[in-house]
């Protein structure tokens, strides 16, 4: 297979709302190019793309797809991406590496909401970007509409490069970089190249001039060009607008029919000639502030962007060569981990079929097999200490759900599953709650745990259970309380005896002392959970001896481990020892420390015990019109609103929130706001639960205790 230079190489991404045609796109840019020899369609279940059994039960892409192909002497990489932000770890991924965003709007809808779900991530990449109006032959697309629409998403920095009309019932394609007129066959294919007809000339000669305009805006040297011409010719518009794209100041705008193949060849000869390509890109940064300039001469880096596990074939790594080039039997560092892996195969990916190639120079997408210390974010150099490139940032988790194996037996099996499908998706979060005892499973949605269900059991051979996590309380007490407790016990010889008088308090960094004591000893604990218990020694007398006070901090230690409301860890107690008694022959460590169990045990029921509960400092970034609503969600799960800022057209929402209403509250949210909201969230501390929920969660534990 032909190797193709960083400057012939172009990298685009398919991104786009679900159901905007990109499949079919990229089906029908495959078959332009004499790849394929037939069409497949995403109805037939046939395309080169949506190969995956998954795809095809629900009839749309789940996974992102390489692909490439080949026109005009260039080699077009493409990526075709889902259209749901449930998989918005693989559109991320596709952008990362690409050179150009193609972004593909359905006419009938024109940019909406998920046109801008997706805008919103795209646009954080200051990528290159252009847009195709695709389904312009529909009976129902409205190509006014849709374009501004997209204007009103992006601004004035979408410009046509064409526009659709029917011309004597045939649908015809105005190109006002060209200018000239494209009239397709009822069945689509090469068009007939024609002059514009007069009618639309006067309109094509204004989207001309504005496109000359954009264009010049981009560089000094044409700008004097333009004024000192009026105009600018082919070649000088193809500079300013690629200016304009690297500059993320000037989006083109084209139109196609991707299921007739109306377009298509245009669209592709502009990706050939004026798209950037990677060479044209800044260079990349590694972590330790390195640039990776992309040229063949240099040492070869290699980008991770992506790993699959297949049964038949194992694990499929996808790479970007970010400099240099790599030939198959390359020894290779893994810059994150220092192990050496051979490059023992190299493939072209199409969908699932392989094409080995020998070699891949900078700017070109790759795959390899049976990497064995390589996963998803790595850099594997020339050197093991070159640097390593900077990571992909994926979205936090917005569904947390526990996790078990149905078969109990097959717990371990599942964890195998579920380390080697995080490997794969790092949008997927897996960890393992100690307090609660639960594996925690973190996803971007119901469609993505719907998406790891299938492949648990389809791939995994293990079918998971999913529930509601525990919630990680706390328990404290808001009062003092006293009590004391007499561990009695005889058994023949020797038995066992310790009596605690002891006295608790709620503590709170700064109090002062304890009044009324003769103060002998103080201990602070660190507890490993969080909080305080700070330990009194105000024994006289020596009603008991020095030695067992360790004992009956012991005992207290080991009721705070497992509080009395909820079984949750104790927090924040100050613990005062002033009197009891003991046995000269009975008394010994673990009487004492019984005794300070119990004494503690019943001093904290007495001392008005609360619950705490952990909370998430929370950012929401939605539309202003939707604030209303949101907040009123928010107030009704009993978040603190904090404050509002604004950003361009969105709303920064800023609310302390409880972790316990949380289960569901990114699917609520994706139903008030059809999904425009994202929000973080991260731990923030813990609060008091209100009576009334304290009851009812303590009602809830004795009835599963019963």
């Amino acid at each position: 297979m032909k190797v193709f230079d960083n400057k012939h190489i172009k990298n685009v991404a398919f991104v786009g709302a679900h159901r905007s045609g990109k499949t079919t796109l990229s089906e029908t840019m495959l078959y332009e190019a004499g790849l394929i020899n037939r069409r497949g369609t995403v109805e037939q279940k046939n395309t080169v793309s949506d190969y995956h059994e998954f795809e095809h039960q629900r009839g749309a892409s789940v996974f992102s797809t390489p692909l490439h192909t080949e026109w005009r002497n260039y080699k077009i990489n493409i990526i075709d991406t889902p259209g749901l932000d449930d998989f918005i770890g693989d559109i991320i991924s596709a952008i990362r590496v690409s050179d150009t965003i193609v972004t593909v709007i359905n006419a009938k809808h024109g940019a909406d909401i998920g046109t801008e779900i997706i805008w919103n991530y795209a646009d954080r990449f200051h990528k290159p970007t252009l847009f195709v109006i695709n389904k312009i032959d529909s009976e129902k697309a409205n190509f006014e509409m849709s374009f501004n629409s997209l204007k009103e998403l992006v601004g004035n920095n979408a410009v046509l490069i064409q526009y659709p009309v029917v011309i004597d019932g045939a649908q015809c394609i105005i190109d006002v970089l060209k200018m000239r007129c494209y009239k397709f066959g009822p069945e689509g294919g090469k068009p007939e190249k024609l002059p514009i007809p007069e009618a639309q000339l006067d309109y094509a000669n204004e989207l001309h001039n504005i496109l000359v305009e954009k264009a010049a805006e981009n560089d000094e040297e044409l700008m004097e060009l333009y004024f000192d011409k009026g105009t600018l010719n082919e070649d000088e518009l193809r500079k300013g607008i690629k200016l304009g794209m690297l500059n993320h100041d000037m989006f083109p705008v084209f139109c196609v029919s991707a299921l007739k193949d109306m377009g298509t060849g245009r669209l592709m000869g502009f990706i050939d000639n004026v798209a950037p390509a990677a060479a044209d890109l800044k260079p990349e940064q590694t972590i330790e502030g390195q640039l990776i300039t992309p040229d063949v001469s240099a040492d070869t880096s290699l980008f991770v962007f992506k790993t699959i596990y297949q049964p038949n074939l194992g694990q499929i790594t996808f790479f970007k060569v970010m400099s240099g080039e790599v030939s198959c039997n390359d020894k290779l560092f893994n810059t994150r981990t220092g192990e050496s892996e051979t490059i023992n195969q190299l493939y072209i990916m199409d969908g699932k079929q392989k094409h080995s190639v020998e070699k891949l120079t900078v700017g070109d997408i790759g795959a390899t097999t049976k990497l064995k210390f390589t996963e998803t974010n790595d850099t594997l150099a020339t050197k093991a200490e070159a640097g390593t490139i900077k990571p992909i940032k994926y979205p936090q988790p917005r569904l947390v759900k526990a996790a078990f194996a149905a078969d109990k037996s097959e717990e371990e099996k599942l964890s195998e599953a579920l380390r080697r499908i995080h490997s794969q998706d790092l949008t997927i979060d897996v960890s393992y709650n100690s307090e609660t005892k639960q594996t925690l499973v973190g996803t971007q949605g119901e469609l993505h745990l719907a998406t790891l269900t299938w492949l648990l059991e389809n791939i995994y051979d293990v079918t998971p259970r999913f529930e509601t996590p525990k919630i990680s309380y706390r328990e404290t007490i808001q009062r003092s309380a006293t009590a004391n407790y007499r561990h009695k016990k005889q058994s023949g010889g020797s038995g066992q005896f310790g009596q605690v008088h002891l006295k608790i308090e709620p503590y709170f960094e700064g109090m002062p002392e304890p009044e009324g004591f003769s103060l002998r000893g103080k201990e602070v604990v660190d507890l490993p959970w969080d909080g305080k218990l700070v330990f009194y020694n105000c024994i006289v007398g020596g009603v008991i001896d020095q030695r067992y006070l360790p004992s009956i901090m012991k005992g207290i230690l080991e009721v705070m481990e497992s509080g009395p409301l909820t079984d949750s860890f104790i927090r924040d107690v100050r613990a005062i020892v002033y009197d009891g008694k003991m046995h000269p022959v009975d008394s010994n460590d673990i009487s004492f420390k019984i005794a300070g169990a119990h004494a503690f045990k019943d001093a904290f029921l007495n001392a008005n015990p609360k619950l705490l509960e952990p909370t998430e400092k929370m950012e929401l970034r939605l539309p202003e019109s939707m604030i209303g609503n949101v907040m009123t969600e928010l107030q009704s799960r009993r978040a603190i609103i904090q404050g509002i800022d604004t950003e361009t057209h969105y709303q920064i929402l800023k609310c302390t929130i409880p972790s316990a209403e949380l289960s569901d509250f990114s699917s609520q949210l994706r139903s008030i706001t059809q999904g425009r909201a994202t929000y973080t969230s991260k731990f923030d501390g813990y609060a008091v639960v209100p009576n009334h929920i304290q009851k009812e969660i303590i009602q809830k534990r004795e009835l599963l205790t019963v």
